[in-house]
C-alpha cells in the first residue's frame, strides 16, 4: 500500500537521522582531548562540514543533556553529566579486573602462583588466584571463603583492621590449622604489630603444612587496606637467601595495585 510505504520510508530515514546525530554528537565529544578542553561552534562546524547553526545546534542539544555546559561566551567545555560517567565507568572496574595484569607479572617474577583476596568480616575471599604452571595444593582457590588467623594472605589482611573489629575478631577461641598456626590472642597481636611495622606478612605452613607464604596489603584510594596480593610456594623449594626478593617482588606488586586502584577511585 503506498501510504504504508510512505510511512516506512519515513521510519527509516527517522532512524537513519537519529543515528546520524547520535553519531555527530560522538564526534564532538571525541573533539576534546588534553589540548583542547574548549570548543567554539566554530571548530565544530569546520570537523563536521556543516553550517555554523548547524554546529550550534548540536552543541545546544547536548548542553541541553548535561554532556556539556557553555563557558562564559567563549565556548563549550565537559559537563556534569561526562563526568558522572566517568565515576561509573571508574566504578564498573573491579579489583580483579586491575590485579589480574599484576599478578600475572608477579607469577613471571616469581615462578609462584599469585592470590588476591579480600576480608569479609571474619573470613577472607580468595577474588582471584593465578597459577604459575606447577601444581601446588592449597587452601585458597578462587571463591574459596577461609578464616582471618592463619596464612599470609589473611594475616596482611587483619593487621590492618580497625581496632574494635581486631578486638572482637580476636575475642574468642582461635582455630588452629596445623602446628605452626599461631592460636593464641595475645601471640597473635604481637605477630600482626610486627606485620603493620614491617609492611607485609610472611607465613610457614600456618594455613597449608610446608608453603611458604608471602602477602602485602593492596590499598584504596582513601588509603584504607581493601585487599591483599600474596604468593605461595613449598617452602623448601625456596631458598632463605631468595625469600627477601620475593618479598619486595609482592610489596612492589601491591603498591602498584595500589597506585592502579587509587586513580580508578575504588575504596
Amino acid at each position: 500500500m503506498p501510504g504504508t510505504a510512505s510511512r516506512n520510508a519515513g521510519n527509516e530515514q527517522g532512524r537513519r537521522g537519529r543515528n546520524a546525530t547520535a553519531d555527530r554528537a560522538l564526534d564532538i565529544l571525541l573533539m576534546f582531548d588534553d589540548n583542547r578542553l574548549v570548543l567554539s561552534a566554530t571548530d565544530v562546524a569546520a570537523r563536521l562540514e556543516v553550517a555554523r547553526s548547524t554546529a550550534y545546534r548540536y552543541l545546544q542539544s547536548l548542553t541541553g543533556n548535561g554532556f556539556l555546559e557553555e563557558k562564559d561566551g567563549s565556548g563549550f567545555r565537559l559537563g556534569p553529566r561526562v563526568v558522572d560517567l566517568a565515576r561509573l565507568a571508574r566504578k564498573g572496574v573491579g579489583l580483579s579486573d586491575l590485579a589480574r595484569p599484576v599478578m600475572r607479572a608477579l607469577v613471571e617474577h616469581t615462578g609462584m602462583p599469585a592470590l588476591l583476596t579480600r576480608r569479609t568480616g571474619g573470613t577472607v575471599v580468595c577474588l582471584e588466584r593465578e597459577d604459575a604452571g606447577t601444581s601446588l595444593r592449597l587452601s585458597y582457590e578462587r571463591g574459596e571463603v577461609l578464616g582471618i588467623t592463619a596464612g599470609a594472605s589473611a594475616l596482611a589482611l587483619l593487621a590492618w583492621a580497625p581496632t574494635a573489629e581486631l578486638d572482637e575478631l580476636l575475642s574468642g577461641p582461635l582455630p588452629r590449622y596445623t602446628e605452626a598456626t599461631h592460636a593464641h590472642p595475645a601471640t597473635l597481636r604481637a605477630r600482626l604489630a610486627e606485620i603493620r611495622e614491617q609492611g607485609y606478612a610472611v607465613g610457614n605452613g600456618e594455613l597449608d603444612p610446608d608453603v611458604l607464604g608471602i602477602g602485602a596489603p593492596v590499598r584504596g584510594e582513601n588509603g584504607a587496606v581493601i585487599g591483599a596480593l600474596s604468593v605461595a610456594a613449598f617452602s623448601h623449594r625456596v631458598p632463605e637467601g631468595e625469600v627477601p626478593h620475593h618479598i619486595e617482588a609482592v610489596c612492589r606488586a601491591a603498591e602498584t595495585l595500589s597506585a592502579r586502584v587509587a586513580r580508578m577511585g575504588i575504596g
